[in-house]
């Protein structure tokens, strides 16, 4: 049996009919095909406006910034390339500043002007809670004349070039400093190691000519870079130093003290000068490359 168009059953009332409707078939599949042919194209319009949107995005990521400033596009690794034109900087490294042991162990370093005025500038020697004037300087080419006994020969073996003393003098005791300069550490360390430690006093301002001369002084020896030096320290009135007795003791260990301090200031002084010549090489060469 054949159904019409209206199905098996019109219903109540309804009648059978054996022929189909050929031409209400006919629009029925005309009318679907042009659905399908509108399902097509209103696809393909949304893949393009999807497409365009993706195409918009990349656009975006790749142009330029709110600020109109350009950005950067993406590299293959991810990474923000970097520009060509990279900002560079002038070398303002400065050498480490110099050894002060340096300039006063190389004499074609230590140049400084080398006189009782400026080895001994202080009008008073100072050491901790320990003050003495100052009473006489003296300086002699001929390392001899400020020696006597055996550190005659040790200076003049060694080739000493200098000999500078002072003398410091409080409550019925001195001291004289003597500081001997040398062509090397080497020679200066071999007369310490000598030991010879004959210094010469030096009188004036108040100190006898006779001070440690015929009476027992204490005397030592030491030595720093290129420079050695003495002390010879004892009672302004003659009296023999002893081994229990305490002020000229203290006289002579801060009159070696002071001789090593000045010797150190001396190469501490001639360095921070070199230092400031190199700063000032540093930033003119600086200052030429940028």
């Amino acid at each position: 049996m054949s159904f019409g168009q209206g199905g098996p059953f019109d219903g109540p009332g309804g009648s059978f009919s054996s022929t189909p409707d050929w031409d209400a078939l006919a629009e029925e599949s005309e009318a679907q095909s042009r659905r399908k042919r509108w399902m097509w194209i209103g696809g393909g319009a949304l893949a393009t406006v999807a497409v365009a949107g993706i195409v918009a995005a990349a656009v975006m990521a790749g142009g330029d910034s709110p600020g109109g400033k350009a950005t950067a596009a993406p590299t293959s690794s991810g990474q923000a390339a970097v520009p060509d034109d990279k900002p560079s900087f002038p070398d303002v490294s400065v050498p480490p500043p110099p050894n002060p042991q340096d300039y006063i162990s190389d004499p074609k370093k230590d140049t400084a002007p080398l006189t009782p005025a400026t080895l001994f500038p202080q009008k008073t020697m100072v050491i901790g809670e320990h003050s003495y004037p100052r009473t006489s300087t003296a300086s002699t080419k001929d390392c001899t004349a400020g020696a006597q006994g055996a550190l005659v020969s040790s200076l003049s073996h060694n080739g000493c070039k200098q000999l500078l003393r002072a003398t410091y003098a409080k409550g019925g005791v001195a001291v004289t400093i003597g500081i001997a300069v040398f062509d090397s550490p080497a020679k200066a360390t071999k007369v310490m190691n000598e030991n010879r430690t004959n210094l010469m006093p030096l009188p004036g301002g108040g100190v006898p000519s006779d001070f440690c001369q015929g009476h027992k002084c204490r005397m030592a020896t030491n030595a720093t870079g290129r420079y050695a030096y003495f002390t010879i320290a004892g009672y302004l009135n003659g009296k023999d130093v002893t081994a229990s007795e305490t002020k000229a003791r203290q006289i002579a260990r801060d009159g070696g003290s002071y001789a090593f301090t000045q010797i150190t200031q001396r190469g501490k002084d001639q360095a921070a000068k070199a230092a400031e010549r190199q700063l000032k090489e540093a930033q003119k060469k600086a200052g030429q490359s940028s």
